[in-house]
């Protein structure tokens, strides 16, 4: 878990391409697979960006990143 962000993915509105897109995507190295599911790094959870990459690949409310320093929360809104 972050200091400043939290992910969090829900992997059920995600298929298998989508998860490995949004793995190649991430210039920080944030997600990885979990047996079939998408997951975040907990370790480098805190290095996101916040480039929103991840959250313009993936289906509405599949990645919720939670800016924990103000409460604001950014939410996936590709179309699914």
């Amino acid at each position: 878990m972050g200091v400043f962000i939290e992910i969090s993915v829900n992997s059920e509105l995600l298929d298998p391409e989508q998860s490995e897109a949004i793995i190649r995507l991430c210039p920080v190295d944030i997600f990885g697979m979990v047996g079939n599911h998408l997951a975040v790094k907990p370790e480098n959870e805190d290095e996101c960006t916040l480039c929103r990459l991840c959250l313009e690949t993936a289906p509405r409310a599949a990645i919720v990143i939670h800016k924990t320093y103000n409460g604001e929360k950014l939410i996936s809104l590709g179309t699914n």
